[in-house]
C-alpha cells in the first residue's frame, strides 16, 4: 500500500520529483525516460506508468535547460513507436492462439474476424486517437495485432500517432510549463491533462452503454 501511495504521489507531483531524478541520473535520465515511455506503450501490464504528464514535465525541464529538447523529441518518438510495434507483435503472436478453437467458451473465431474488419475500416483513426487516451493507448496496438490488422498500415498510423503524441506534450511543456501561473499550479495542470485525456474514453463508454447497448448486443448475437 505504501508503494502505491508513493507512486500516486510521484505521479501527481512530477514537478517536485523530476528535477532531483535528473540531477541524480545525469545523462542516464534519457535512458530512464525512454524505458518508461517504451513500457507505457509497449507492455499491456504497465498501462499505469505516467505518459502525458511525464512528457509535459520533461518539456518544462527542457525549457529550463536541464534537458535537451531535441534529444528528448527523437528518443521518445522512437520509444513510443517502438513500444506500440512490440505491443502489436505480442498481440499478433498471442492472438491466433487465443482464437484457435472455434468452440472456445469465451472466444470465437468470428470475433477475431470482426475485429480484423473493424481495424481495417477504422484502424488508422483508432491508433492515432488512442495515443492521447491513457490506458487505452496501451491496449490499442495489442488489439490491432490480435485483430490481424496489416502491419504496414498499422506502422504508418503508429508513426503518425506516436510522433504527434510526443511532440504535443513535450512541446506543450516546453512552451507553457514554465509560465508562472502554470508553475504555481503544476499539480492542477497534471490533473487537467489526465482528465482531458480520459474524457473521450468516458464519453465513448457512456454513449455505447446508454445509447448503443442494444445494437451492440444484437451485433454480438449475429
Amino acid at each position: 500500500m505504501d508503494i502505491i501511495l508513493y507512486f500516486i504521489d510521484f505521479f501527481i507531483h512530477l514537478d517536485k520529483y523530476l528535477p532531483g531524478i535528473v540531477q541524480s541520473f545525469g545523462a542516464w535520465i534519457y535512458v530512464l525516460v525512454f524505458i518508461v515511455i517504451f513500457c507505457e506503450t509497449g507492455l499491456v501490464v504497465t498501462p499505469i506508468l505516467p505518459g502525458d504528464s511525464l512528457l509535459f514535465a520533461l518539456g518544462a525541464l527542457a525549457a529550463l535547460g536541464a534537458l535537451n529538447l531535441e534529444v528528448l523529441l527523437i528518443l521518445l518518438c522512437i520509444a513510443g513507436i517502438a513500444g506500440d510495434s512490440v505491443n502489436y507483435a505480442i498481440g499478433h503472436y498471442i492472438g491466433p492462439k487465443v482464437f484457435s478453437y472455434e468452440d472456445s467458451r469465451f472466444f470465437k473465431k468470428k470475433y477475431l474476424e470482426k475485429t480484423h474488419a473493424f481495424y481495417e475500416k477504422h484502424g488508422g483513426k483508432t491508433i492515432i486517437i488512442a495515443r492521447f487516451m491513457p490506458i487505452i493507448r496501451t491496449f490499442a496496438p495489442f488489439v490491432a495485432g490480435v485483430g490481424a490488422m496489416t502491419y504496414g498500415k498499422f506502422l504508418l498510423y503508429n508513426i503518425i500517432g506516436g510522433t504527434a503524441w510526443v511532440c504535443t506534450f513535450l512541446l506543450g511543456g516546453y512552451f507553457f510549463g514554465n509560465i508562472s501561473s502554470v508553475k504555481s499550479n503544476f499539480t492542477l495542470v497534471i490533473f487537467a491533462i489526465i482528465i482531458i485525456s480520459v474524457m473521450p474514453g468516458i464519453i465513448a463508454y457512456v454513449r455505447h452503454k446508454f445509447f448503443n447497448g442494444s445494437d451492440a448486443i444484437e451485433e454480438m448475437k449475429d
